[in-house]
């Protein structure tokens, strides 16, 4: 290919949401791969389903069963030994959005908050290849609002963002909404989002979950996932979204030291 034009680079993002039932935290989540590696992972998924004869729905609501253990925490040793899977998160206590800059509306705030995960995120990436084109698809569950084409707003807004940012339209290729039981991608994105807000909830109804959720802080190099990340995390990011005007910061920022090290950033044109 030549230097001079190496081509277009496509990502997949598949998004879900916790706690957004009136918990005292509410999240967003999402898996990132290149476009070209859904094949790899979907062989990925199914060997170790084979391998742990674990064939129902990958889900947090389910890390209870202890029957899966072994199959969970395998699971997250794989996300982390590929290189080409990363985790991106937003974090938010309720009690402290105001909703006086979003009419008012904890349904607006919260679909404000997802796009402001996505649309940052992407931005990220586009700062760190600036001489590829990049795109975007993007597959989520069915986002949980009032509103019955948020979905479709979300695209609308995110992109329009990204053009005033980017000087370029379209950025965001699609939206689509899925059922996670016909997205393992979605699957892998709830349950590490359910890990990390299981920390952040602190009230799991099973011993299981918490050693799931402390499974991933080990693979981080901690001892909990009641932290967040500095923003240029790139393997696995927990944004805790905080608000200056509304109180002392709770949660303590913190290095990540992966068990399994991602390389530097790649060489230009790579």
């Amino acid at each position: 290919m030549n230097s001079d034009n190496p081509g277009k680079l496509i990502w997949h993002v598949a998004c879900d949401e916790s706690g957004i039932d009136g918990q005292r935290y509410y999240g967003f989540g999402s898996l990132w791969m290149k476009y070209q590696r859904r094949g790899d992972f979907a062989r990925i998924v199914r060997e170790l389903r084979d391998k742990h004869n674990v064939h129902d729905e990958i889900k947090w609501q389910k890390a209870h069963n202890k029957r899966n253990t072994a199959f969970y925490h395998e699971l997250i040793e794989v996300f982390f030994k590929h290189q080409w899977l990363a985790f991106h998160c937003i974090v938010v206590e309720k009690s402290m959005v105001n909703k006086s800059f979003h009419d008012g509306d904890y349904d607006l705030a919260m679909r404000k908050h997802f796009t402001k995960l996505i649309s940052t995120k992407i931005g990220n990436v586009i700062k760190a290849h600036p001489e590829r084109d990049c795109e975007f698809r993007i597959e989520v569950d069915p986002i949980a609002s009032r509103y019955k084409k948020a979905d479709e707003a979300f695209h609308v807004i995110a992109n329009h963002t990204l053009a005033q940012t980017f000087g370029r339209k379209n950025i965001i290729n699609s939206v689509v909404s899925k059922d996670s039981k016909s997205s393992e991608h979605i699957q892998i994105a709830d349950f590490l989002l359910g890990a990390v807000m299981c920390a952040y909830q602190g009230k799991a109804s099973a011993e299981a979950k918490i050693e799931v959720s402390k499974k991933v802080a080990y693979y981080l190099g901690w001892n909990s996932l009641k932290y967040d990340t500095w923003p240029k995390e790139r393997k696995f990011n927990i944004w805790f979204f905080f608000d200056r005007s509304r109180g002392p910061r709770e949660i303590e920022t913190k290095d990540v030291e992966l068990i399994y090290p991602l390389p530097s950033i790649q060489s230009k044109g790579r």
